[in-house]
């Protein structure tokens, strides 16, 4: 664990971030059906998410992990070097409406939850478009979307605990899959849509072209990170110099592109995969932001 706040705890030294994302749950148990491995314990999955953070501790400037097996995780794992905590803090399962995701809060995970945890940082996903209207019933579930964020961010500001706001672009009822310039639209308008919020930090798809990264540049005050998607490291890595080089992103909160393939290994296979390849991958990604990615201090000059 870190003993800096804000930011700065999950932060690089140049206010960057190379942050481990490891909060999958629902995610993670599909990914472990498919290489048959459906049968994986509570336990099991806490052991790999221990594994993850004990072997590239140092090359993370922190980890992202959920209530359920992360934290549990960090709290036990044996790192050589300090890190730092974001806790994920959206419900595990989400409702819809008319098909649609709806944003909801959790009460018993507020900001107070997040800074008893000792985590550093509370991470909220939301699923966004600012370009939904109310359907037939008049029901606006994007307004309704945007009062939980105004009130957790709120929340956070008010304990101190950093609120770093992760979007992800979904199909609205009956519409048909989105063109690569209507997708960067949708990223774009979510994305300003949130950081009038105010937020600490944003977390953020890829828009899809450096020109999409300049136009959110250009609508956006608040510092972002961009995600990988689960996309292939080689890949990420092209997202990740775009972003930065583009889109002014202060760094990356990235997950299956480093570790991916750890989840059909046993334990001295994966702990090998993840020290070797993992902080491979980690290290190249912490190589391109640097002196490429954006501090998140100049955004919140």
């Amino acid at each position: 664990m870190t003993t800096t706040t804000g930011l700065d705890a999950i932060a690089t030294e140049a206010g960057t971030f190379a942050v481990l994302a490891m909060d999958q749950r629902g995610t993670l148990r599909r990914m472990l059906a498919a290489v048959d491995r459906s049968e994986t314990t509570e336990e099991e999955i806490t052991a790999l998410k221990r594994d993850m953070i004990a072997s590239l501790a140092g090359s993370a400037s922190a980890f992202l992990v959920d209530p359920t097996f992360g934290l549990p995780a960090a709290k036990a794992a044996e790192a050589s070097s300090p890190f730092g905590l974001l806790l994920a803090a959206e419900p595990a399962s989400r409702g819809t409406h008319d098909g649609e995701p709806v944003v909801a809060l959790d009460p018993a995970q507020d900001a107070a939850w997040v800074r008893d945890s000792g985590a550093d940082a509370m991470k909220f996903l939301v699923q966004v478009r600012a370009d939904r209207r109310p359907g037939a019933d008049g029901r606006d579930t994007t307004a309704e979307a945007v009062e939980v964020m105004r009130t957790l961010v709120a929340d956070c500001a008010e304990v101190g605990v950093p609120s770093v706001i992760e979007n992800l672009i979904f199909p609205l009822a009956g519409e048909e899959p989105l063109s690569p310039a209507a997708r960067a639209d949708a990223i774009i308008e979510a994305a300003v849509l949130i950081d009038q919020l105010s937020p600490s930090l944003l977390k953020l798809e890829y828009p899809g072209s450096p020109e999409a990264c300049r136009r959110l540049a250009e609508r956006i005050s608040s510092p972002w990170a961009v995600l990988s998607a689960g996309v292939s490291s080689d890949e990420f890595s092209e997202v990740l110099r775009i972003s930065c080089d583009e889109g002014g992103a202060s760094g990356f909160i990235a997950g299956r592109s480093v570790w991916r393939e750890a989840v059909a290994m046993d334990h001295a296979e994966r702990v090998a995969f993840l020290s070797d390849t993992g902080r491979r991958r980690l290290d190249e990604y912490r190589a391109i932001i640097e002196g490429r990615a954006r501090s998140y201090r100049e955004s919140a000059a």
